[in-house]
């Protein structure tokens, strides 16, 4: 069981992202500062709730922001362009923020990108010089984390990985245990990693908390799950759920519990971004669509017709589209139908999501717990080892969680 949560302590925490200067990673940073100085509300963030009231969470305007990105930049340029493409960022709220925007690009270093795929190999800067060995760059990564704690006092950092989808990575032998996976690394067998396994080893490795909100598979392989058991910290992903997801999460339960059957779901997603451009290549698409694809079927129960399509928008941008069909049968066989469409700005959606799950990551290290925490199921499509896709199952989980929490705090 686990030990009672302390106060927060007084120093300050870092969260230390990956994909640095995404768009979900810069309106995060935004927000965060934004909010620790009373500039905007936290709406959007469970963990600013009354379901979160008296539990010990890290204050907002304790937290230190750095990380890893392959592409060059800073905070305030990507938050301008943002600004300029969808409206997201207003001018004057990132005038007030100019000086903690530019001590945070300050905290942001090269990131690495080994076996990344063509389409986020495309992202990185041109250089002639040969990649570094694998075992050198978990090094570095593992040394700019620890430079990182080092330089600002901090006793707790935690990870949150936001880079972009990656082709599905085949699993093999040297993904089965740790022996397996060093001796790959210390090999430099480049085609046994992806970004993702770099960073959530590196993580791992210094027993660090890992918040692995894309979809990429290789974040959580066999052997970096051992060796986040060896070290003790807390760890979750896959996949944030924020948009048409979210939905089919929450309305499909109410069919299951009408006993109306399902037999076609059909979605259609357009976006744009970065991201859209990397999920226009297929392998990384194929990534996306399976943890999109497999929601349905886990809830209702059955089989169904049901397919995911992804297409990239350039002039969406950050924007997202989404339209569903639902076919459904009810009384006396008669079928009927619900259409909704899902119109969003993904990083808006997003980042008080990551911002809940970094204050509870950082609750549950300081608790002593470790391992998965699938009280967080609620905020991933792909919850790690989770049977339960109801979001109201889910998120009853989580408060459920907070309630055991705040109880053991009040002793």
């Amino acid at each position: 069981m686990a030990r009672p949560a302390r106060k927060p302590p007084s120093q300050r925490l870092g969260v230390w992202i990956f994909g640095a200067y995404g768009g979900l990673a810069t309106t995060l940073v935004v927000g965060a500062r934004a909010i620790a100085r009373g500039l905007c509300d936290a709406r959007g963030m469970m963990t600013e709730t009354a379901a979160a009231r008296g539990v010990p969470l890290q204050p907002l305007d304790g937290l230190v922001f750095g990380g890893h990105e392959i592409r060059a930049g800073d905070y305030l340029s990507q938050a301008a362009e943002i600004q300029e493409r969808t409206g997201s960022l207003p001018p004057a709220l990132l005038r007030a923020l100019r000086r903690d925007l530019a001590a945070a690009s300050r905290n942001v270093v090269a990131g690495v990108a080994p076996n990344a795929g063509k389409a986020i190999g495309a992202l990185q800067p041109k250089t002639r010089s040969r990649a570094p060995r694998l075992r050198a760059q978990v090094e570095r990564v593992q040394g700019d984390l620890q430079a990182f704690a080092r330089r600002h006092r901090l006793d707790r950092v935690v990870c949150v990985n936001l880079t972009s989808t990656e082709p599905p990575l085949r699993l093999q032998a040297a993904h089965q245990t740790l022996a397996a996976f060093d001796r790959a690394l210390d090999r430099d067998d480049v085609r046994a990693v992806r970004p993702a396994a770099v960073y959530a080893y590196a993580a791992a490795s210094l027993g660090l908390p890992l918040i692995h909100f894309t979809p990429s598979n290789s974040a959580f392989l066999p052997a970096i799950r051992e060796l986040f058991a060896a070290t003790g910290a807390p760890y979750m992903g896959c996949d944030g759920k924020t948009g048409e997801t979210l939905v089919k999460s929450a309305l499909a339960p109410m069919f299951k519990y009408r006993d109306l059957r399902v037999l076609t779901w059909q979605g259609y997603n357009i976006l744009g971004d970065r991201d859209g451009r990397v999920l226009a290549e297929r392998a990384n698409k194929q990534a996306k669509v399976s943890s999109k694809d497999a929601l349905l079927p886990s809830i209702l129960g059955y089989p169904l017709h049901t397919h995911v399509g992804i297409d990239y928008v350039p002039s969406l941008h950050d924007l997202k589209t989404a339209w569903d069909f639902v076919h459904f049968e009810g009384f006396l066989g008669f079928k009927m139908a619900l259409q909704f469409i899902w119109q969003g700005c993904d990083s808006i959606l997003a980042a008080p999501l990551v911002l809940d799950m970094v204050r509870l990551a950082d609750l549950a290290a300081r608790r002593g717990e470790s391992g998965p925490m699938h009280h967080l199921a609620c905020f991933f499509k792909q919850p790690l080892d989770a049977t339960e896709h109801d979001l109201h199952r889910q998120w009853h989980a989580l408060v459920d969680y907070l309630d055991r929490v705040r109880r053991e705090a009040a002793r």
